[in-house]
């Protein structure tokens, strides 16, 4: 059915008035009035006919020949030989098609109609007279608002309460409420969930996130994909076809009720819409995983795609700095560093310093109120904090530069870390190491998507060639091209296409042309730029690059399914148009049979809606709750893992009473803090992840990790009491602690990968 699509009452009315017709005509039969029934059939096979011819003349008026001209042709056909009763199945199979396909329709864009509906419409506004409500068009950047309980967020903002409990499903999918706290960001279209709090606006409603997300779910739709308009193809031969057959059936039979019979059994009004209902259905499901598809093309694309291109920072990455290691020059605590540095920063807007108050405030370190701060753009900060004068950024006071600090910068170069350093009193005092790092649910992502038939994964970035090299090595990419200008990008998206249909992915500024360069662009527009945003085909809203995988798999499913309906109902349909031809299947008969073939398509078609396994497996609200538990967990860890580390330093520089102490320190933290959480996660996330992944040998490797966790620190433990009985350590054993402590941090850091990459990323 290529025209336009009728109105919900046109379509109800003349749903209506063909089953009124027929079932009117059926009971005049019944009771032996045949003239009456063939009048009350004709009525109703008249009745089609009228809508039908317009919805020819309006395929004709946008250069389509469409298949509705064989249902005209049909119900004509009927009327001349007398075929009435065959006249008004058809009509009812017109307006059940017709009725189907619009309710179809329906049903597959509701979450996107939801999306536009849950735009919000005005704002509550402070103001020195009080609070009043103005459109959301009139808010300005820097106003005030306050967002009572249930209320849509109306601009991206700030919050300027102390907290704001938030539900961000309808942008991100994520049934979890999540909490903002006092200057934290959020964007519009979430909705309050807790109690009422005051945002700063930072944008306009125009450029607020979600004003951009409703303008992609505004274009998307059943437009015409490719496979769409293969369907249009296959009407193009099938209506010249199904005529040859018709007048070859009448010129050999000399019946033209066998031609009628034809016409009949090849209406497929509904048939192929099944192409579009399926691509429209898959563009549904994405929605509800947070991926806004711009139209069908792109998905139909994207179901087609072996190449695929990203950017690294903000995409195979987190896009933001994080603390790697925290360094303390000799006598002083790693903590204790990371919160001077942290009291001094936490009034700065620096990315840095951003990383380095979020890391302080996730280990639950108090942090003094500095005085007296003054920044340097590019130099760092300085100020008073605990009665000392205090620096942090690139500072060095000194030219002669200690052990430590040597091994700060050796690590810092090998790690691809940038450093912060600590001083106190004009001295150096510590280090803080901070890294973007790769994003704990791309491994498992890019593993899922070679699975669902992407051949090729590439990086582009603009990044220095050592840190995209050791990501790519990290995620196993097939190419890394690295110190890229956004023209560089342009070339080698062109150079792929080539080759095979091309997907990129980025977040940035200058990430817009490679991706509207691309076949399919995708954009990360979470914390992406709108100019990125703008350019792509598909948006991912949620901070989760693993949602990619699961819109792949939707689209290949989707495709796979509008192929299928197309194909099918178009071979059961010229088989049926055989069977008319030879005199076999009357048109009463070929009537109620198309029926039965459109019903069918269009109902498989509708598979595509059905919520399919998608890259995560299912787990229980108990597992999540346990996954959340343990990552968190993992976050107030890091100052244990990094005294491990930097008691095996100490071993090395200066072994004596402090590094000793430093170790029994260490082995405290280990028994207090280390061991128990991972006898829980043995004792209680596993088994519960278990089941999900396919059973206990799914985390048997993982479990003999924790037993070398257990193994490594007895073995501390032992060194200990051995220098305690020995009144210090002894030269013999310095070697074998040293080798334990720092074998110690390397099975730590790569257990807690394993688990953050394989595990955590499973949960919302």
């Amino acid at each position: 059915m290529t025209g336009a699509v009728a109105s919900p009452r046109l379509e109800l009315a003349l749903l209506a008035v063909t089953a009124a017709a027929l079932t009117a005509g059926g009971i005049a039969w019944f009771v032996g009035a045949a003239g009456l029934a063939d009048l009350f059939w004709g009525l109703g096979t008249v009745s089609a006919v009228v809508p039908a011819v317009g919805w020819v003349l309006a395929a004709l008026r946008h250069g389509h020949a469409g298949v509705d001209l064989i249902a005209v042709l049909a119900l004509g056909g009927t009327l001349a030989v007398g075929e009435y009763l065959a006249g008004a199945l058809i009509a009812l199979m017109l307006a059940t098609g017709r009725t189907l396909e619009a309710a179809a329709q329906r049903r597959a864009s509701h979450d996107l109609r939801v999306l536009l509906e849950h735009a919000p419409r005005s704002a509550h506004r402070r103001t020195d007279a009080g609070v009043a409500t103005v459109s959301s068009a009139d808010i300005a950047v820097g106003d005030l608002l306050v967002v009572g309980p249930g209320e849509v967020v109306p601009v991206d903002g700030r919050v300027e309460s102390t907290a704001a409990v938030l539900d961000e499903s309808v942008l991100t999918g994520e049934p979890l409420h999540v909490e903002r706290t006092r200057s934290e960001a959020i964007r519009s279209g979430v909705v309050n969930a807790g109690g009422a709090f005051e945002l700063r606006a930072t944008a306009t409603e125009r450029d607020s996130t979600y004003a951009g997300i409703v303008l992609l779910a505004q274009q998307a739709g059943a437009e015409s994909a490719p496979v769409v308009r293969l369907a249009d193809r296959y009407a193009a031969w099938f209506l010249p076809l199904t005529l040859v057959v018709a007048g070859l059936a009448w010129l050999v039979s000399g019946s033209a009720v066998r031609a009628v019979a034809v016409l009949v059994v090849a209406t497929p009004c509904p048939l192929l819409l099944a192409a579009p209902v399926a691509i429209v259905s898959g563009l549904s499901r994405a929605s509800r995983l947070g991926v806004v598809i711009r139209n069908g093309g792109a998905l139909e694309n994207l179901g087609r795609a072996r190449t695929l291109l990203l950017d690294k920072t903000g995409t195979l990455t987190g896009g933001r700095p994080r603390v790697l290691a925290v360094t303390a020059e000799p006598g002083r605590k790693p903590t204790e560093v990371l919160r001077l540095a942290a009291s001094l920063d936490q009034y700065s807007p620096h990315v840095l310093a951003r990383a380095i108050v979020g890391t302080a405030r996730e280990r639950r370190l108090e942090l003094s109120v500095p005085s007296d701060v003054t920044e340097e753009p590019g130099r760092g900060a300085s100020g008073t904090a605990d009665g000392h004068q205090v620096s942090i950024g690139r500072v060095h006071t000194s030219d002669v530069r200690p052990p430590w600090a040597k091994a700060v910068d050796n690590r810092a170069l090998l790690d691809g870390a940038a450093v912060a350093w600590l001083t106190v009193d004009g001295q150096p005092a510590g280090a803080v190491l901070l890294r973007d790092p790769v994003r704990p649910d791309a491994p498992r992502t890019l593993r899922h998507l070679r699975a669902a038939g992407i051949e090729r994964l590439m990086m582009l970035t603009g990044d220095r060639a050592e840190s995209a090299q050791e990501v790519a090595t990290v995620l196993g990419l097939d190419d890394v091209r690295a110190e890229l200008s956004p023209a560089d990008k342009v070339a080698a998206v062109r150079a792929e296409r080539e080759r095979a249909v091309t997907v990129m992915v980025g977040d940035g500024v200058n990430d817009a042309p490679a991706l509207a360069a691309a076949d399919i662009g995708v954009a990360m527009g979470a914390h992406g730029s709108t100019a990125s945003s703008e350019a792509a085909d598909i948006v991912l809203t949620t901070d989760r690059v693993d949602r990619l995988a699961d819109a792949v798999s939707i689209a290949v499913r989707a495709r796979r399914i509008a192929v299928q309906s197309a194909l099918g109902g178009m071979l059961m349909s010229l088989a049926a148009m055989a069977t008319a031809a030879l005199g076999l299947l009357p048109p009463t008969a070929g009537a109620l049979l198309q029926e039965g073939i459109d019903v069918a398509v269009i109902l498989n078609a509708l598979r595509a809606l059905r919520v399919d396994q998608t890259t995560r497996p299912a787990l229980t609200p108990t597992a999540e709750a346990l996954i959340h538990r343990f990552a968190a967990e993992h976050d107030d860890l890091q100052d244990v893992l990094e005294a491990v580390r930097d008691a095996a330093d100490r071993l090395s520089d200066s072994p004596g009473p402090q590094t000793l102490a430093a170790v029994e320190e260490t082995h405290r933290l280990l028994t207090e803090r280390l061991l128990p959480h991972e006898y829980a996660e043995e004792h209680k996330l596993y088994p519960a992840l278990a089941p999900a992944l396919g059973g206990p040998e799914a985390t048997a490797t993982m479990s003999r990790a924790h037993t070398e966790i257990a193994r490594l620190s007895r073995r501390i433990a032992t060194h200990l009491q051995l220098a305690h009985a020995e009144g210090g350590l002894a030269p013999g054993q310095l070697d074998d602690l040293r080798s334990c402590l720092y074998g110690l941090n390397t099975v730590l850091r790569l257990h807690f990968t394993q688990e953050e990459e394989n595990y955590f990323s499973l949960a919302p």
